[in-house]
């Protein structure tokens, strides 16, 4: 081993050419960058969707649909999982209170019951809003059924 020979391990660097290190670098006075100009400044950072001049995405596609300013989101369960929920919480009656306790619903959110699957439980239902066929399920399994 001769001082002439010595070389950094395998991966310690990273760069070919370190920038802006004079003239004789090759990579000197500018650094690549160019001149003048604010992307040639330290810190600069381009905004979050710019493309330099030509017309934006979000401005070049056109828009579709429509979206109801006074939409109501619900949460669906059907009338299949009750016999789990039944079970596995040990509910009484699927009530806002029991899903808002067992953390399946959020206190706001508003819960529909759909008629598919099968219902063996006798269950009190306590719920926004029902479909025909869910509420006949329910009444044929010797259940109630209550809106909120």
């Amino acid at each position: 081993m001769n001082l002439h020979s010595l070389q950094p391990a395998k991966g310690s660097v990273h760069k070919e050419k370190r920038l802006g290190r004079g003239e004789a670098s090759g990579k000197g006075g500018t650094a690549t960058k160019g001149n003048k100009g604010h992307q040639s400044r330290a810190g600069y950072a381009s905004k979050k969707g710019h493309e330099g001049g030509q017309m934006p995405i979000q401005r070049r596609l056109p828009k579709r649909g429509f979206k109801s300013l006074n939409r109501e989101e619900v949460k669906v369960f059907n009338v299949g999982q009750l016999d789990h929920l039944v079970e596995k919480y040990g509910l009484q009656d699927f009530s806002l209170e029991n899903l808002y306790a067992n953390g399946l619903v959020s206190r706001t959110e508003k819960v529909k019951l759909l008629g598919q699957g099968e219902l063996k439980a006798k269950v009190t239902v306590k719920v926004n809003a029902i479909s025909e066929k869910a509420r006949q399920l329910v009444e044929k399994a010797g259940g109630s059924v209550e809106l909120v």
